[in-house]
């Protein structure tokens, strides 16, 4: 009895919620020896490699061993693993050991192939599998799949090249060298020690035996799938685009099918990371990339189907794309004087950039875009405005950004009325956070805006809830961390972005109003590869004396595998392997006024530190209580909090019994002066 359609909806989407809840980053990991294709015997299969040229698995001679390493020019995991596999494969090539690279993938790029199999040169064979029957026959599930095989082609591994890559992270090398250690072990002829683990990558598509397909009528490519994937995924998946492969025609969507099914079952794709919001004052959100139930459901019924192609004719009409610039021709486009060189694998550090935007006057900008100059290598960036007058050291992140990009997320035009300023003389200061993928390259990333006719009517402006003293100890896979700020006056939020680096793991935002904490935005599995904005598709208005509150949390466990080590504490810094603790937030003021900032100014690092840090509840303001507790719990503050002693009286100017933070401010530049008396 076939089941309806509602029905296969249901469970499509009830399987979607439990794969939701897997880890957004994943390492391979050791897994039982009975789900792989260890202790078989691999049968002769005749292929073709790169050059068209018939060979067989017979026909290759290999004393030894014989490695089948799957490959793929677009997946992003395969690019990065390519180097370790051809430098494996020249390491073991005079040890009796054969390199199969087999790429089974049917919409590559003919010149990356012909690159990659040069790349390989002698050290091993590239062999092309446009059908998967090779794939097929060593049961590889995934792009970056391994299989050892000894002289009578028996399987002894199957999984990972190492754990040097993996959802969501990427280590400067690796801790475990699963393929040469395994051939260590078959060349001495001992057991292999770890014969088999998981290898993430791009899932290969399997094909489905024929079937009856659970729902009456299956959905089809042309007039279903093609709608789904134009709406959701072909503005970044596709050629000159900033995803990693097209998603734009009936064969790369079929090449990519398991896949697809994966990441919109782990959540990851379409990236958005926020629960939902119907419960919240903030309402929806104007850039929601959740994938609606219905086209879930239609996705996953066509791959389970095995994607059926359908009447070409029943096409859905394709959504018209710039291959420029998103916000139109820029009035204004700010370029790195110099390419950054970006080397070929492994890590690299925050790259901080200055551009001279030479601006002879003020200017408002009522759009900006933050565009690569190569693409494939810029994870994001950040970009700050620093005024003239003011020293590059005198940057900090936690005063607010200016301009952002993400893959998916590098732009904004903001509406009639609201635009952000750029001072005359000013200049542009660019975080790179830059992700090697196996090539060695160089960047030039430019920013573009368009210019306001007018003064905007209200003033666009950021600013953050930061804690500058977070201390994450070791080994804590789930460490809170607070910041919390006091609205000085009337405002209306327009976004929020939180910033963590390789440890932050969720966050949250809430705001106060005389009573209860209220969610307005609850993230439960942050991803530091997408530095999302969340904006507002109603601004919320705030008012003097709310009091808001960003909740970070930090995994520093040795189970998280982005963690760049799990045994020392982490403090506040710019580099990926430090952390830092920013609760962005996005506003104007609702009278149309521009005050200077929405964040109250300590009057230096030392004074917002403290603060932080002393609030011991959170709310914004120090009581009596905290302030006698301030030096037993800051030991190496204690001198300077005596030599205030008394102050706090005095400069409770409004008499409420709290220091705001700019009250508190008043007693560090009090105590720094008894101290230059001596007093």
């Amino acid at each position: 009895m076939r089941t309806s359609a509602t029905a296969a909806i249901c469970v499509c989407l009830a399987a979607s919620a439990a794969a939701a809840d897997r880890p957004l980053r994943e390492a391979p990991a050791r897994t039982d020896v009975a789900g792989s294709m260890v202790g078989r015997v691999i049968a002769n299969r005749a292929f073709l490699d790169a050059a068209g040229r018939p060979l067989s698995l017979a026909s290759v001679p290999a004393p030894r061993a014989t490695v089948l390493a799957v490959t793929s020019t677009a997946c992003p995991l395969s690019k990065r693993w390519y180097g370790t596999l051809v430098k494996t494969a020249e390491a073991y090539a005079g040890r009796g050991v054969r390199f199969l690279v087999v790429n089974p993938m049917t919409t590559e790029d003919s010149a990356a192939v012909t690159a990659d199999a040069k790349r390989l040169g002698d050290a091993g064979t590239y062999v092309l599998d446009p059908d998967k029957a090779l794939a097929d026959a060593i049961g590889a599930r995934t792009t970056t799949d391994v299989v050892v095989l000894d002289a009578s082609r028996k399987v002894v591994y199957h999984g990972a090249v190492d754990d040097q890559y993996g959802f969501g992270y990427a280590n400067a090398a690796p801790k475990t060298q699963y393929v040469a250690d395994a051939l260590d072990d078959l060349l001495a002829d001992r057991p292999v020690a770890r014969p088999a683990t998981s290898s993430p990558g791009c899932l290969l598509r399997r094909r489905q035996p024929t079937k009856t397909s659970d729902v009456e009528k299956p959905p089809t490519y042309f007039g279903h799938v093609d709608r789904i994937l134009d709406a959701n995924c072909v503005g970044c998946h596709r050629e000159g685009g900033v995803a990693p492969f097209a998603l734009d025609s009936l064969a790369a969507a079929s090449d990519y099918a398991e896949m697809i099914a994966d990441v919109v079952d782990r959540g990851v794709m379409p990236p958005w990371f926020a629960e939902p919001a119907d419960d919240t004052p903030t309402g929806p959100w104007a850039n929601d990339r959740t994938l609606p139930p219905d086209d879930l459901a239609t996705l996953k019924a066509w791959i389970a189907a095995d994607a059926p192609a359908g009447d070409p004719g029943a096409a859905s009409v394709k959504i018209a794309r710039a291959d420029g610039w998103q916000i139109g021709t820029p009035d204004a486009v700010f370029t790195f004087d110099e390419p950054v060189p970006v080397k070929a694998d492994g890590v690299m550090p925050y790259q901080n950039v200055t551009v001279e935007t030479r601006l002879a006057e003020d200017r408002w900008v009522r759009a900006i875009e933050v565009k690569p100059g190569e693409r494939a290598v810029v994870h994001h960036a950040l970009v700050w405005v620093i005024s003239p007058g003011s020293s590059d050291r005198e940057f900090r992140e936690r005063d607010g950004f200016w301009a952002a990009y993400v893959p998916g997320n590098s732009s904004v035009v903001y509406p009639e009325g609201y635009g952000k300023l750029l001072p005359a003389g000013s200049r542009l200061r660019f975080q790179m956070h830059y992700t090697p993928v196996g090539t060695a390259t160089e960047d030039r990333t430019s920013l573009g805006v368009v210019f306001a006719d007018e003064p905007p009517t209200h003033v666009v402006r950021s600013a953050s809830l930061v804690n500058p003293g977070i201390d994450i100890p070791p080994g804590e896979p789930f460490h809170p961390e607070v910041a919390t700020l006091r609205v000085p006056g009337d405002i209306e939020l327009l976004a929020f972005m939180p910033h963590m680096h390789l440890r932050g793991t969720a966050a949250r935002y809430e705001l106060k109003r005389g009573g209860d904490w209220t969610t307005l935005l609850e993230i439960p599995r942050y991803d530091f590869n997408w530095q999302l904005s969340y904006r507002l598709a109603r601004p919320l208005s705030l008012t003097a004396g709310d009091l808001l509150k960003f909740t970070a949390w930090y995994d520093n466990s040795a189970a998280n595998p982005a963690n760049p080590d799990p045994n020392r504490s982490v403090t506040w810094g710019r580099q990926t392997y430090d952390e830092m603790m920013l609760g962005y937030v996005e506003y104007v003021l609702a009278d149309g006024d521009s005050p200077d900032s929405l964040r109250p100014k300590p009057t230096d690092r030392l004074a917002g530190l403290l603060f932080d840090r002393l609030d011991a509840d959170h709310d914004g303001a120090l009581d009596a209580e905290e302030w006698a507790a301030a030096g037993d719990r800051f030991p190496r503050a204690r001198r300077l909090i005596a030599r205030a002693e008394g102050l706090f009286d005095v400069l409770d100017g409004n008499r409420d019994g709290r220091l705001d933070v700019t009250e508190f401010a008043g007693i560090i530049e009090a105590a720094r002066a008894a101290g230059r008396r001596g007093g």
